[in-house]
């Protein structure tokens, strides 16, 4: 029985079996890559918002570049991390052609169009993925640091249709447009919550829901000495079930892969070999 094709895991391990960090921690930046690019193939319209972004960026300096030059402000910079704070100053000092004040927003907003609403409209209002971390605090630093909602897409590390919540706080987040659910390293004291949300999640969003992936999740603890008949019908009843989809573990002399439907393959160090 493979269960659900809904579901699936992910177990990503490159710590070596150095545990000064824990896992969260440790498969933060895979995660917040994943999720990216999961986002880009399957969420309509987020891909294609990004390469609008990244065109209208690109066509704002070219144009903003010729109208500087036949305006006599001289050669525009470069592709680098200045250039655009050296088109600002270049642009204010040419009085003054409203296309170049235009332009000039465009590049201070990354290729989005600048607004004059006093009250911004959201930046996405198609469907969403949703991240659960362990704790209301993981995920309130993660929102800060992948920065969806930035007004720039350059300083947003994910997608603008990426939303967090927390399985140790109250759910009053509306999960009616969510069509990807990622449960990210899960405990086992969250195990409870995580099959509620799970269950609610698919009950409440049906056929919309394209995919739920677990990544780096140990909702059962073998070390508590109670793990009983609760946990051995958690393992077999939702925890097994799970198509494991990618893994990778890596120790001080091997690393562990299996990307499904293959099986598990180990690659073996070695210092004489061309690639090591």
């Amino acid at each position: 029985d493979a269960g659900p094709v809904s579901r699936c895991r992910v177990d990503f391990d490159t710590s070596i079996g150095d545990e000064t960090y824990t896992t969260l921690k440790s498969s933060t930046e895979f995660m917040q890559k994943f999720v990216t690019a999961l986002c880009y193939e399957m969420i309509p319209g987020a891909q294609d918002m990004r390469q609008d972004e990244m065109m209208a960026l690109a066509q704002a300096r070219a144009e903003l570049r010729t109208m500087m030059q036949e305006e006599g402000g001289g050669e525009m910079m470069e592709e680098g991390e200045d250039q655009a704070g050296e088109e600002t100053e270049k642009a204010n000092d040419v009085n003054v052609n409203p296309r170049i004040v235009e332009l000039q927003n465009i590049i201070e907003n990354g290729g989005r169009m600048p607004t004059t609403d006093t009250e911004p409209k959201p930046l996405w209002t198609g469907p969403k993925a949703r991240v659960y971390f362990p704790d209301t605090g993981s995920a309130a630093l993660t929102q800060c640091g992948w920065n969806p909602a930035a007004p720039n897409p350059e300083d947003a590390l994910v997608p603008p249709c990426v939303e967090f919540s927390s399985c140790s706080s109250v759910q009053d987040q509306d999960i009616s447009n969510d069509v990807l659910v990622f449960f990210f390293c899960p405990r086992a004291s969250e195990a409870e919550f995580v099959e509620q949300a799970l269950l609610k999640n698919e009950e409440a969003l049906a056929d919309r829901l394209k995919l739920t992936v677990f990544v780096n999740p140990l909702l059962v603890d073998m070390g508590v000495a109670s793990f009983g008949m609760a946990g051995r019908m958690l393992t077999e009843h939702f925890i097994d079930p799970l198509i494991p989809t990618y893994y990778l573990r890596t120790l001080s002399w091997e690393a562990l892969t299996r990307l499904h439907p293959r099986q598990f393959t180990v690659w073996l160090e070695d210092a004489n070999g061309e690639e090591g």
